[in-house]
């Protein structure tokens, strides 16, 4: 797993890739959060907390992490290089894990620089240091889970198309589907609302970002990512 882990993340850094998704994650989200007069500015929220960070962030990230996987197997299908690479001594998973441990490598890499805000907004607080830390805690636990997620979604439609492009877009289909689309669908059924709510990414995510931490969010979390995972495999083994 780790040549592989280690080819992949290599590509990125070799490539514009790796610098624009970070930086284009920092800049999006420091602009909104700290440069616009916008609902998003915590300078004009009124109290120490990093809510319009944690409601962004995820939607950013919808459109970024799409772009980091999409190439990740739709290139080695159009350039052949997925024959040699399944006749080399490592397994499916071993080529799965590798791809998305280095994908969530790299996002977790853009997503750690932001941990300057949570001494920003401490600093602010009226007296210094009047921020929760629990949910502040909760909140990032909650998107590095929802950005695994996203990542084996990514991997997953990676592996439905040769181009690139048709990856992309799939990928943010299915992403904005399972983050945001059962929310719509609970509105269409008022009386079964709250259990079809409980099949999306955005209630889960919520529920972790008030600092208690259920089991039952992360399991949710765990059986999304390790199901498209698995399927990415079985793809892979088919192919």
């Amino acid at each position: 797993m780790y040549p592989i882990l280690k080819k992949e993340f290599n590509s990125f850094f070799a490539s514009p890739i790796a610098y624009l998704v970070i930086g284009v994650f920092l800049l999006v989200n420091g602009l909104f959060l700290w440069t616009f007069d916008d609902d998003f500015n915590v300078l004009n929220a009124g109290f120490a907390d990093l809510n319009s960070f944690f409601y962004l962030a995820p939607w950013v990230l919808l459109f970024l992490i799409p772009a980091i996987t999409m190439k990740m197997f739709a290139d080695e299908f159009q350039t052949g290089t997925i024959e040699l690479l399944k006749t080399k001594p490592i397994s499916n998973w071993q080529i799965v894990l590798g791809k998305f441990w280095a994908a969530l490598i790299l996002i977790f890499i853009a997503i750690i620089p932001t941990f300057v805000y949570v001494y920003s907004i401490s600093e602010l607080g009226n007296p210094v240091g009047n921020i929760d830390f629990g949910s502040t805690f909760g909140s990032y636990l909650g998107l590095f889970l929802l950005a695994g997620s996203y990542a084996a979604i990514g991997l997953f439609t990676s592996t439905l198309s040769k181009n690139q492009i048709v990856a992309f877009l799939l990928s943010v289909f299915i992403v904005f589907f399972f983050y945001y689309g059962f929310d719509a669908l609970s509105n269409l059924f008022v009386n079964s609302g709250y259990t079809i709510q409980l099949f999306g990414m955005n209630e889960h995510f919520k529920s972790i970002s008030r600092g208690v931490i259920d089991t039952r969010d992360i399991l949710y979390f765990l059986s999304i990512i390790l199901f498209f995972l698995f399927i990415t495999k079985q793809k892979l083994s088919n192919e």
